[in-house]
């Protein structure tokens, strides 16, 4: 039985490029070698994939060796990295040069659990990726929001994750927020805007946000994450800068109201989801930010946020959250992993779910394994999971028949 050839993918052309090097880092460090032959497959800042001795220079921070290909921020500077992990990771030089022309095999076989199909080619083409499955550690745009799952399906590999519809709806989150809505899930009260009708009719549209909501209000970017291009508007003041941010961006901006007052901010709890169509929840965590709200500094550059696993919840909140959790999952269609994030009042307890993350930051130390290890799964263990669920998933949809 040969081993499972699995393609860590990871970089990519988000503004979360950064955060996906730390994860996949994490991930070829602690992935069974003995079960697995792993292949690193960078995507640069520009969109170029590379080799898989140029994947190891990039998770270096060493850039891919071409005039302007050097990362923007050094993984060295981003407090979730795992210092312990990533030279380990880095020193895999194996693997070939990749491609990923949307060719099926020409003979589709199923596959058993870690099991290869026999041969030396698993692909039609000589310059095919030559994977069994692929373990996608891209964050935020381009990776999270279906385009590379679309890729993925038109060739036919296996993949960890969403599928091309739950990974959509997961990163845009006003079709999120409907979809939540219409499972009559929780949310708080919120206003999307077109970028192009703000810049129309600027004071139309701050009277319609200051008219359904109140301030202090949160400005996001409705297809983006690790909290980039968000603010906190306390007043009218703060309201244009904060939508001018968000519109650099996305087309679309989410504002939604604030949870909690003044004095009181609200409490931020997570919970992560695994599994396929019957998914289980873990322990809940709570974040407590270093800064005002837990945006992408406080996320990854400052110290100061503290990560407090199990939240300091009653059994009754803590079998809500998780029963809202798997909720969301399935409102959106996800499959395989998600982390799924809310905010309580600090004052009535009230529960509000906030989003889905389908890709959650995937490094040692981030929220998603953490909350698993709590409950029972380590890292290495859920990395296998995964896996397992990929193939699982995949293996579902062969089922269906696309002709008559």
């Amino acid at each position: 039985m040969k081993k499972l050839r699995v393609g860590i993918l990871f970089g990519g052309r988000s503004g979360e490029h950064e955060v996906s090097l730390l994860s996949a880092a994490s991930v070829l460090n602690a992935i069974d070698k003995a079960r697995f032959d792993v292949v690193p497959i960078g995507i640069t800042k520009e969109g170029r994939w590379l080799t898989a001795s140029d994947a190891e220079r990039l998770l270096q921070g060493k850039g891919s060796g071409e005039s302007g290909s050097q990362t923007h921020t050094s993984q060295a500077h981003l407090r979730a990295g795992d210092p312990e992990a990533t030279p380990g990771a880095a020193v895999l030089a194996r693997g070939e040069a990749v491609m990923v022309p949307p060719e099926p095999q020409r003979q589709p076989g199923s596959l058993t659990p870690f099991q290869s199909e026999s041969g030396p080619a698993r692909r039609v083409s000589d310059r095919a990726i030559n994977v069994d499955i692929i373990f996608p550690v891209l964050h935020g745009t381009f990776g999270e929001d279906g385009t590379i799952q679309g890729l993925l399906e038109l060739a036919d590999i296996p993949y960890v994750g969403a599928g091309v519809l739950g990974s959509a709806a997961g990163m845009d989150k006003d079709v999120m927020k409907s979809l939540f809505q219409a499972a009559g899930l929780p949310i708080v009260k919120h206003v999307t805007i077109l970028r192009s009708a703000w810049e129309a009719a600027p004071k139309k549209l701050q009277k319609l946000v200051e008219s359904n909501l109140k301030y202090p209000v949160f400005v996001k970017p409705a297809n983006l994450g690790s909290s980039v291009g968000i603010s906190k508007a306390h007043d009218g003041k703060d309201l244009a800068p904060a939508i001018a941010e968000a519109a650099k961006f996305d087309r679309k901006i989410v504002i939604e109201q604030g949870v909690g007052g003044k004095k009181q901010k609200a409490r931020e709890i997570e919970c992560s989801v695994l599994g396929n169509d019957q998914p289980e929840a873990s322990v809940a965590g709570e974040i407590v930010p270093g800064k005002e709200f837990y945006d992408y500094t406080a996320k990854y550059v400052d110290e100061g946020s503290q990560l407090i696993i199990p939240a300091k919840l009653s059994k009754a909140e803590t079998k809500k959250i998780q029963q809202l959790a798997v909720s969301a999952f399935q409102a959106v269609d996800c499959s395989g992993l998600a982390r799924v994030d809310f905010l309580m009042d600090p004052k009535n307890r009230k529960i509000y779910l906030n989003e889905i993350n389908t890709m959650p930051g995937f490094t040692a130390i981030s929220m998603y394994p953490k909350l698993w290890a709590a409950s029972g799964l380590a890292y290495p263990d859920l990395i296998e999971r995964l896996i397992r669920l990929g193939q699982e998933r995949h293996e579902e949809k062969k089922r269906n028949q696309y002709s008559r």
